[in-house]
């Protein structure tokens, strides 16, 4: 791990910034104690990221989470009897892994994960507008269109209008400003600006920009525009701030179907982002699936003992962990060991970062998960990655985030069904290699993103210096899911030393450079082998 710091420890820094509001905020917005959000942060960093097999994932509080744990505290009868449910939930959350449960992630197809991405990224987007005009009844991390103010997203940002802070706004642009010049300009010019990242920056600067205005009437940013990290008066007080689960509790059969309801949730999220972030990564890493549900489990079952929220792998800081160039686990340890570092030494300096500036790294975030192009892109695929595409986005935007999966997944089932039948029989590995590495792949008729898992199960198997002949002469219909799978493994291939022979009734290529480009044949699909 440690062969990267040099790349991991700026990502980790970005990643800390993301995760600190969000931590508070998601405590807010589940009706929890401020300090739970936190607990679930530097579990989520520290122990799940040491236990985990992903490298770049990032876990912690998940918003989709915060509407059940509200309701639970009230129904279960306070927080600690809460926990209960979240040490149970752990519990059978590793009861999945055992039962490896996990191969359930692989089969969500493309259009839905890309749709899923782009849907968080607009969503960020929107959430952060009032934020950074400085207007916050809303917590962070509440990514509902109902919001737990009353409002919707919509109508919050019509809301912001009348109520703009000044020197909150201000600071945004400069520190939007900063993070650009950072990203587009200064990155590029010399090793120093790749250490220290726009990011820290612009927090550093807003922190200076809220002590030098705070007599100033126009200008000056009033507390509820600021990070709101507990302080601690003594250790005392500091240990005070943990709760411990009333296990008197368990007898009570609310507390065990809070508990299922936790597992099941959350391992679906964790899942979700586990496939998105796997197609996010530069490197194309296969995350275990099933070992990311054991990490998660014993996650919740440590945060459930000490007073933490519920823990999943969440998208929005693995994808900034991705984009300032995490590459390693290391990166999500080390944001944990910040999140714990500060929370003890440094609180009264974290609550002088406006709320405004943290807002404006979340637009980048935000950005770079739904760039315009990929629309466009989605568009010209076809109606059948289009149609899911946008439904998952519209049900997220509109809704929360597994209503508006289950609704993008529910439209790309019915499209696939509606193109292909099923046949058990659409991999076949024959081993002919005499004392080499040689082995024959091939593909059956109807190749579908429901065969997903056992292909990538299979390519990742591969030994190093292995020749594979991937034969797709029967193959009449290649889904887009599979063809990303080889251009994905073609960068894995490269640094495993795999040599690919692709024979298909289009002709016979080695090592193709695109699978994509290889099988397209008209703008709208590239889907057809016929």
């Amino acid at each position: 791990m440690f062969k990267n710091l040099k790349s991991d420890l700026p990502a980790s820094v970005v990643v800390f910034f993301v995760a600190l509001p969000l931590c508070l905020g998601i405590a807010l917005a589940s009706g929890a104690p401020l300090f739970s959000g936190l607990i679930a942060g530097i579990i989520g960093g520290v122990f799940v990221g040491a236990l985990s097999g992903s490298k770049i994932g990032v876990s912690g509080p998940a918003a989709g989470l915060a509407a059940i744990v509200l309701t639970a505290i009230g129904t279960l009868g306070g927080f600690e009897n809460f926990l209960v449910a979240v040490v149970l939930g752990g519990v059978i959350q590793m009861v999945f892994g055992f039962l490896k449960a996990g191969i359930i992630g692989y089969y969500f197809p493309s259009s839905v994960i890309k749709g899923m991405l782009t849907g968080i990224g607009i969503i960020i987007i929107l959430k952060q507008i009032p934020h950074f005009f400085g207007y916050d009844p809303d917590p962070e991390g509440d990514w509902a269109f109902f919001q737990v103010d009353g409002e919707n997203t919509f109508s919050e940002i019509l809301n912001t209008v009348n109520n703009i802070s000044p020197g909150a706004t201000l600071v945004a642009i400069i520190g939007l400003s900063i993070l650009l010049l950072w990203d587009k300009v200064l990155s590029k010019k010399g090793r120093i600006f790749q250490l220290v990242q726009g990011p820290l920056v612009a927090v550093a600067i807003g922190i200076i920009f809220y002590i030098v205005t705070q007599d100033s009437g126009t200008l000056a940013i009033s507390s509820e525009h600021l990070v709101s990290v507990p302080v601690p008066e003594d250790a005392a007080s500091f240990l005070g701030q943990f709760s411990f689960p009333n296990f008197g509790a368990i007898t009570n059969p609310q507390v065990w179907i809070t508990a299922f309801t936790i597992a099941l949730v959350a391992s679906l999220e964790t899942l979700l982002c586990v496939e998105a972030t796997d197609k996010l990564d530069p490197h194309k890493n296969v995350t275990p699936t099933n070992r990311e549900l054991l990490a998660q489990g014993a996650g919740n079952i440590l945060s459930g003992l000490i007073g933490g929220l519920p823990i999943t792998q969440v998208i929005v800081r693995s994808s900034a962990n991705i984009q300032s160039g995490g590459t390693s686990k290391l990166s999500a340890i080390l944001h944990g060991f910040l999140l714990l570092i500060s929370v003890i030494l440094i609180p009264t300096l974290l609550n002088m970062i406006p709320l405004s500036v943290l807002a404006a790294i979340l637009f980048i975030v935000g950005y770079k998960l739904a760039k315009p192009a990929l629309f466009a892109t989605m568009y010209k695929l076809g109606w059948k990655q289009f149609v899911p595409f946008m439904v998952t986005v519209l049900g997220i935007v509109f809704t929360d985030l597994l209503v508006g999966i289950s609704l993008g997944l529910a439209v790309g089932i019915v499209v696939i069904l509606l193109k292909s039948y099923q046949n058990s029989h659409f991999l076949h590995i024959e081993d002919v290699s005499n004392g080499k590495h040689k082995i024959k792949m091939s593909l059956a008729e109807e190749v579908t993103f429901f065969n997903k898992g056992a292909i990538l199960k299979e390519l990742d198997s591969l030994p190093r210096d292995t020749y594979l002949e991937l034969n797709l002469l029967k193959t009449r219909y290649l889904d887009i899911d599979i063809i990303e799978i080889l251009d994905d493994f073609s960068i894995k291939a490269k640094e495993r030393n795999i040599d690919i022979k692709l024979v298909s009734k289009r002709g016979v290529i080695e090592n193709p450079i695109s699978y994509s480009e290889f099988f397209r044949t008209r703008p709208k699909s590239n889907l057809s082998l016929s």
